[in-house]
């Protein structure tokens, strides 16, 4: 059974402290370090950019999973990689060419992510499982965080996974958005093997980063 990792969102860290924060969650066992690439046109908010991402490598060993949210996405990619983004998730719906820009990043020496909407289908990219290192699912409309969660993508998860076994693929199964101790072991059993989490970890038993994601990976 492959270990279950945790990928803090710090979309919900203090923005005056990001260094910092993202030396907590390290030292608290994260796995790797989310991060929400906004533009205010792809989705409905603007976040943060190759600069940000670039002076916050400085502060963590982790890698730093990088969802990209943003549209016409590919121009983009190289900066990100460049900016140190170790995992680039793009959405089949942000650009072109979904097998090219996957292409690229891989050329780049990254790992490529997809993600999927909700409303996003998985015909979208069944073709291209065995060139994608991960499938980020949303549980959630992306663009803003402490939304709450949507079971009926599960669905999804479990069909990926079904897929995963039957072609003995590689690739990680993520899920996004309104993850909670609720309802984390519904996506852990669906066969989500990657977890973000922002509100609940940042928030929740009085802010014990570490104990929240202890939490997380045993539910």
């Amino acid at each position: 059974m492959k270990k279950i990792k945790i990928s803090p969102s710090i979309l919900s860290a203090d923005f005056s402290q990001l260094g910092n924060e993202i030396k907590r969650l390290e030292q608290a066992g994260a796995d790797m370090i989310h991060v929400d690439v906004m533009d205010g046109h792809f989705v409905p908010n603007l976040t943060i950019g190759p600069p940000v991402i670039k002076s916050l490598k400085k502060h963590s060993s982790l890698v730093f999973d990088v969802h990209l949210m943003i549209s016409p996405v590919h121009k983009y990619i190289e900066n990100f990689a460049k900016a140190g983004a170790d995992i680039i998730t793009i959405h089949p719906e942000a650009t072109d060419n979904l097998a090219s820009s996957i292409k690229k990043i891989k050329e780049l020496k990254k790992k490529a992510g997809v993600s999927l909407n909700p409303e996003s289908k998985i015909d979208l990219i069944t073709n291209l499982l065995n060139e994608i290192d991960l499938v980020l699912i949303m549980s959630v409309n992306p663009g803003f965080g402490g939304q709450k969660f949507m079971p009926e993508v599960l669905e999804k998860v479990k069909a990926l996974k079904q897929i995963k076994d039957k072609e003995g693929l590689n690739f990680d199964i993520e899920i996004d958005g309104g993850i909670n101790f609720d309802n984390s072991k519904l996506a852990i059993d669906a066969g989500a093997n990657i977890l973000v989490s922002g509100t609940t970890i940042f928030k929740n038993n009085d802010g014990n980063i570490k104990k929240n994601i202890e939490l997380l990976k045993s539910h």
